[in-house]
């Protein structure tokens, strides 16, 4: 199911783990010196545009990168990928907030750079395997490669990880599969890694945690325009520019004092949540209530298909899926797959379904892959 089984004699085989100095790929690299794999860390920088000490912490996690190799015993290699980066997730990542939708740029960089540039790098270097410290699991069956939900299901990475393909499961280990966060934490103090207590990294994937709506103004010029409930297509406001707001988003839009008594959709005290966009006419709709009936929808188009088997799961069979990372698995049943599309019906409607966001596929444990909403 992971790195830590079924593998057999491994004194000649290499593996290069994907350092990033936290407490994750520390541990995960620490597991596999000690299964016997010849471990080489590879760590990865790639944003230079502004690395200044105030966000990027990418000086301080090679150091820790380094300390960690220092005491685990093993050899890092430094490799800049800030180019593909920058061609590969980051304009993509424009274009999507430039056309309205919401992406996630962790999936992109994951399929593009963690499991594509990385892993040919890795491969160039003469490895056998590539490691991270995603909390994922993988395993042969029946020929063929599957991707697991993590163990901890609090820490599941599985979704981000969609995109992967047969031939990238099939070089790569997750030693924390079958692992929960505080184990980690206790296996990295208990050998005396300085980073067992290290907080984890939030923000965008390699940016970050800087202000985010200051970083896309750089990059997209933001443009105002009018905020409209979608009721009755009364002027409310005024907003900042389409591209900083999000299918059901609440804090940000500045229009709390308009709390209207008797109006469709809401009381006097319920909050204002965006429920659409007019790119062509740069107009933001609201609604207010959390429970509008704008903001539930029972169905889905997905596009920018990605089968981890590498074909479709069958039409009209009951699965799960995560319409987004921080939702529990829902009911759902595959309609469709009309070649480049996918779709999918709820078993009951879901809150806010967001264009750009990625909607991701499971059969009990088994990750089987997913698409963009549309």
């Amino acid at each position: 199911m992971n790195g830590r089984r079924g593998l057999g004699p491994m004194s000649e085989k290499t593996v290069v783990v994907g350092l990033s100095g936290g407490v994750d790929s520390s541990v995960a690299a620490l597991l596999l010196k000690e299964q016997g794999w010849k471990v080489i860390g590879l760590f990865m920088k790639n944003w230079e545009d502004d690395d200044t000490e105030e966000y990027c912490s990418s000086r301080q996690d090679l150091i820790d990168v380094m300390s960690v190799a220092d005491k685990i015993g093993i050899d890092v290699e430094v490799v800049n990928f800030a180019a593909e980066y920058r061609e590969r997730v980051f304009a993509e990542f424009l274009r999507e907030y430039q056309a309205g939708r919401t992406p996630n740029p962790d999936i992109l960089c994951n399929s593009e750079i963690k499991f594509k540039a990385f892993l040919d790098h890795a491969l160039q270097l003469g490895a056998d395997k590539i490691a991270t410290g995603h909390y994922a699991g993988v395993r042969e069956f029946n020929g063929e490669y599957q991707l697991l939900k993590a163990e901890d299901g609090t820490k599941d990475q599985s979704y981000f990880l969609y995109r992967l393909n047969q031939a990238q499961l099939s070089k790569t280990l997750f030693p924390l599969a079958d692992l929960y966060k505080r184990d980690v934490r206790k296996m990295a103090e208990a050998a005396g890694l300085h980073v067992a207590a290290k907080k984890d990294s939030t923000g965008i994937c390699f940016i970050g945690e800087r202000p985010f709506k200051d970083f896309l103004a750089r990059y997209l010029p933001p443009k105002k325009g009018e905020i409209r409930r979608l009721d009755d297509g009364k002027v409310l406001g005024e907003h900042d520019g389409l591209m900083f707001h999000t299918m059901g988003q609440r804090k940000g839009l500045h229009i709390g004092g308009l709390k209207e008594k008797g109006q469709a959709g809401g009381g006097d005290h319920d909050a204002w949540f965006v429920a659409g966009k007019d790119m062509e006419k740069n107009v933001l709709y609201v609604v207010q209530g959390h429970d509008h009936p704008a903001l539930l929808k029972a169905d889905l188009l997905a596009e920018q298909l990605s089968w981890v088997a590498g074909r479709a799961p069958h039409e009209h069979w009951v699965y799960t899926a995560k319409p987004r990372y921080r939702t529990a698995d829902q009911p759902c049943e595959i309609e469709r797959v009309d070649g480049d599309t996918c779709a999918i019906n709820f078993a009951e409607a879901q809150w806010a379904l967001t264009p750009g966001q990625s909607v991701v596929l499971y059969e009990s444990r088994v990750c089987l892959g997913g698409g963009v909403i549309r």
